[in-house]
């Protein structure tokens, strides 16, 4: 394994780490199977978002006396409904569930304590600003060693991150994410054979971020660094073939300030995929020479460029479309995280007029009001 400063931390982080979202409603073998297949690998950072009590349980009870060799992200603001996942701005009910996380986990601290899924202004009001001063008391308890928060929103995290108060963030990039930035045209991308070789082609919100990051010493954990699995999947990457997992962690470790890609896995036969990168070759690990060969009609895929702006409904289209079409990998076993990022929204499918405006802004003719319906369809009944 290899590992990497988290930024101002000072902890030695593997540069694969756990995601375990999806061990939730696994019996517990395949949860034993999982964290060991980790810890053996010299993988010692997970994230621990999820709220159920059973998975809590079952990771705290696999990690048992090697607790201390997990670094574990556990979230301030996560919290369950009905048994299902859900966020929470309410301090009370944020420091109920942060109190039982400790509890199921068996432990008397968590590493990285995190603002949860800051995106958005109201995030930020009701859970960074609602909810640092807890946050700081823990860390000055000892309870958490270092303050950290979550986001998908480069605009938002930037602005947490100028606070001066935060150590860390767990952050979602991958390819798709990063390489078709608003306002720049993605067929340059095959005109240059040396695009993606430096940071040139990144929406410039996200280079600004990752750059502000690197300068404060901020380091960056990465989450849906496969995509939910999409990017993976001939049938649903957005590109012209799949991508490989390794040119998928390549991608997220070269961005500036990223110590660690935090990957999911429901196996020990996952965890090894993701560990095979340490020992691939630089040509194995190239995603410089996988995107210069996407050079394909891209007719009827979004891309997440977001050209289609500004719907006159409100709606974040890229957003929806991103949501969507990770549900579609398996419409019937949708992650809870999905369904909440993508009901947490501003603006749903559902509110699509049809008015078609973006048709004739999208360059690739996507069908944009027919995805508006379908995400309504999976996440709205």
């Amino acid at each position: 394994m290899q590992y990497r400063k988290l930024g101002r931390t000072g902890m030695d982080v593997s540069v694969i780490g756990l995601g375990p979202e999806h061990l939730v409603g696994k019996p517990y073998s395949q949860v034993e199977e999982v964290i060991h297949a980790s810890l053996d690998r010299g993988i010692n950072i997970m994230d621990l978002f999820m709220p159920q009590e059973e998975v809590r349980r079952d990771i705290g009870r696999a990690l048992g006396s090697r607790r201390d060799k997990m670094i574990i992200q556990g979230h301030i603001g996560s919290a369950e409904k009905d048994g299902q996942f859900d966020m929470t701005g309410d301090l009370n009910t944020a420091k109920k569930n942060f109190e039982d996380l400790l509890r199921h986990l068996g432990t008397d601290y968590i590493d990285l304590g995190l603002l949860f899924f800051l995106d958005s202004e109201e995030n930020f009001t009701d859970r960074f600003e609602g909810m640092a001063g807890y946050a700081l008391e823990l860390k000055r308890k000892g309870i958490i060693r270092n303050i950290g928060f979550s986001s998908h929103n480069p605009v938002m995290a930037k602005r947490v991150v100028e606070t001066g108060i935060v150590d860390m963030v767990m952050f979602s990039i991958n390819p798709a994410f990063d390489l078709f930035p608003a306002g720049h045209s993605v067929f340059s991308m095959f005109e240059d054979k040396e695009y993606r070789k430096d940071l040139s082609g990144i929406d410039p919100e996200r280079m600004d971020f990752y750059r502000l990051c690197e300068r404060e010493g901020v380091g960056i954990t990465v989450m849906k660094a496969y995509g939910g699995g999409r990017l993976l999947s001939a049938e649903h990457t957005p590109f012209s073939r799949p991508l490989t997992p390794g040119q998928c962690i390549h991608f997220s470790l070269t961005r500036p300030a990223v110590a660690s890609v935090l990957v999911g896995a429901v196996s020990e036969a996952e965890i090894q995929a993701a560990c095979d990168y340490l020992s691939q070759t630089d040509s194995e690990r190239d995603y410089s020479d996988a995107v210069s060969q996407y050079q394909r009609d891209f007719t009827g895929s979004c891309v997440y460029c977001g050209h289609c702006q500004p719907c006159p409904a409100g709606i974040d289209i890229a957003a929806v479309t991103k949501y969507l079409d990770i549900a579609k990998l398996d419409e019937q076993n949708i992650p809870p995280s999905i369904r909440s990022h993508y009901l947490n929204l501003s603006a749903h499918g559902g509110d699509c007029t049809g008015c078609n405006s973006c048709k004739e802004r999208c360059a690739f003719s996507v069908d944009i009001t027919g995805n508006m319906r379908k995400a309504s369809e999976l996440f709205e009944k």
